[in-house]
């Protein structure tokens, strides 16, 4: 039994010895307009930013507001100095109403996340 222990403390100080990015995966951090607020402006994108880097070629954002209707959408713009910023430009006005975002994305380290909030349009 003393043997596991020993074994598992070692195999954890090997695991904090290596560098968080090679663990990490790409966790939303903050979006605009954030999540369950009610926004009374007028928006023409999206804004998600993570936690890592992403890969725009193999993330997505599905927009969709009442009776699970998406909403139609530019393609993703990926900005930021380490790429952590996903922008969704929005083809035309949000009428008043919930609207639910699902995002997915691969981490430039090669990980999936996914994810969903919602927000309101007053």
């Amino acid at each position: 039994m003393k043997m596991c222990k020993k074994a598992l403390l070692a195999f954890s100080l090997f695991l904090g010895g290596i560098p968080s990015v090679a663990l990490a995966h790409a966790h939303l951090v903050t979006q605009r307009p954030a999540a369950d607020s009610v926004v009374t402006s007028e928006t023409d994108r999206l804004t998600l930013i993570f936690s890592e880097g992403v890969e725009r070629a193999f993330s997505g954002v599905i927009i969709t507001g009442a009776g699970q209707k998406e909403i139609s959408t530019g393609a993703l713009i990926v900005s930021g100095e380490h790429h952590t910023h996903v922008q969704v430009p929005l083809k035309a006005k949000l009428a008043p109403g919930q609207y639910q975002v699902a995002w997915r994305v691969v981490s430039v380290d090669g990980h999936k996340t996914q994810g969903q909030y919602h927000f309101s349009i007053k």
